[in-house]
């Protein structure tokens, strides 16, 4: 499998599909070898998609353990990433988390970026932060799985057969992690947990659509909403579904391949 050595982290990367390049930046916890994965997603058959590891997490490995990295340190990581498989201009779309990143990449490297998704994600700040995760997964597992679902999907609240699907689709996930990306995971949460770019998004002059799911908990519409008033131009499209909308709404890739392949 491909790596990119790029001095203070070893990152894991794939490529799939041919088309424009497309670089995905994904969320909490992500690690390529987790299944439904972006590289098996519609992308693949409109770009060539770029997915990776996040440093400390999945096979990305980082030269020292002990060094909490910042949002910006995320955004540096993907950009020399696209240095290194010769990307110079690109698309982005980054998904929760790798939402914040996507935005920190935006602002630092523009003049690369062609056009820009940003799903299920918040601006921080006084602009409305996510679900505070970094508190959430300090629970004893039980009471996560329940706090993860009740964030998840809002739904949860009246719809107990939802609720009990999703705590149990979300066990499920855990005990098949890697207990060896819990230090990683920790640095990417307490990275999180600062993320703002609320007074610096005004200065984004890439074309930009915020998607949304309706029922989503950990980054709820109005976030959505708010960020979108703060970009220049951009747009907003809501979906049916919570923080998994990409898996519930079947007109969510479509709209966000549409947008991506405009001119």
């Amino acid at each position: 499998m491909p790596t990119a050595e790029l001095g203070d982290v070893t990152l894991h990367y794939e490529l799939a599909g041919d088309g424009p390049p497309l670089l995905v930046v994904n969320g909490t916890g992500s690690d390529l070898r987790r299944k439904p994965s972006v590289l098996e997603s519609p992308l693949v058959q409109h770009f060539t998609v770029l997915a990776y590891d996040h440093r400390g997490l999945g096979r990305s490995r980082v030269a020292d353990p002990a060094h909490q990295p910042t949002m910006a340190d995320f955004a540096h990581d993907a950009l020399r990433l696209c240095d290194h498989v010769g990307w110079k201009r690109l698309l982005l779309l980054g998904v929760s988390f790798g939402g914040m990143v996507a935005q920190e990449i935006a602002l630092s490297g523009g003049a690369r970026i062609g056009r820009l998704v940003l799903a299920c994600t918040s601006p921080g700040g006084t602009g409305r932060a996510s679900a505070p995760l970094h508190e959430v997964y300090r629970l004893p597992a039980t009471e996560r799985a329940e706090r993860l679902a009740s964030y998840t999907d809002i739904r949860t609240a009246t719809d107990a057969l939802r609720r009990e699907q999703l705590i149990r689709f979300i066990t499920v996930a855990a005990e098949s992690d890697d207990l060896s990306a819990a230090p990683g995971l920790r640095k990417q949460l307490e990275a999180r947990r600062h993320h703002d770019t609320w007074d610096r998004l005004p200065s984004l002059r890439v074309p930009t659509l915020v998607a949304a799911g309706r029922h989503d908990g950990i980054a709820p519409l109005a976030n959505a909403e708010a960020l979108a008033s703060r970009i220049p131009s951009a747009r907003l499209r809501v979906f049916e579904g919570g923080h998994v909308f990409l898996l519930e709404d079947r007109t969510a890739w479509p709209a966000m391949i549409a947008f991506l392949q405009e001119a």
